[in-house]
């Protein structure tokens, strides 16, 4: 179980402050998804959750271990954002290899798991076609499989699909709902629309007036 507890973040401005207050459970096989409006705090949730802020008060706990205090090479998550940092004159299996070392090279055994994951996304016939010639959501996929290689339990999802037309958009929806479950991941997902949330999530949180609630 994926745990925050009574955690905050202040934003602190030369005239005013800002604070954030989050409370949310997510357990292994679960999509979570958190609404709210641009600027609402959905987005610090997640730099809260891979380390990239530190909060002023408050716990992470994956399984009763705290998460709080490790950096973010250290933390058991994978994040997919809305622009997906992909090398685009790289290959899909190149692009997949940078997620374990930086290195778009691996062992015979790294390179083999980056393919069959791929074929399990049915870009089998894909793997050494460079990233700049598929599709917006076959650059996804890839960019999934990537997250999928670093085989960690926490997967951040933040508005991945926005921009995608709306079968692929659903298509890829599906496939993190079927990853969440086969894998056991603790998959948070941030987005603007409550269509994502009715598709794929297990529980829906909102953030309003600096307040994370069920929604």
């Amino acid at each position: 179980m994926l745990r925050v507890d009574d955690l905050s973040y202040t934003y602190r401005h030369d005239d005013r402050s800002e604070t954030y207050h989050y409370d949310l459970s997510v357990a292994a096989g679960e999509v979570v998804g958190i609404l709210g409006e641009s600027g609402s705090g959905k987005s610090t949730l997640l730099d809260l959750l891979s380390g990239f802020l530190t909060p002023d008060a408050g716990m992470i706990l994956l399984d009763g271990t705290p998460l709080s205090t490790l950096p973010p090479e250290q933390r058991p998550v994978s994040i997919l954002f809305q622009s997906h940092n992909l090398f685009e004159h790289l290959n899909a299996t190149q692009n997949v290899l940078l997620g374990l070392h930086g290195k778009t090279h691996g062992t015979p055994e790294e390179t083999s798991r980056a393919k069959d994951i791929l074929a399990s996304m049915h870009l089998e016939t894909y793997a050494d076609t460079p990233v700049s010639r598929l599709s917006g959501g076959q650059q996804q996929r890839v960019a999934l499989a990537r997250v999928l290689l670093r085989d960690r339990p926490i997967l951040l999802l933040d508005e991945p699909f926005t921009g995608l037309d709306p079968s692929t958009r659903a298509e890829m929806l599906h496939l993190v709902r079927e990853l969440t479950t086969q894998h056991r991941l603790h998959t948070v997902m941030v987005t603007h629309e409550q269509a994502d949330c009715d598709a794929i999530a297990g529980r829906v949180y909102r953030m309003s007036e600096g307040k994370l609630n069920l929604a």
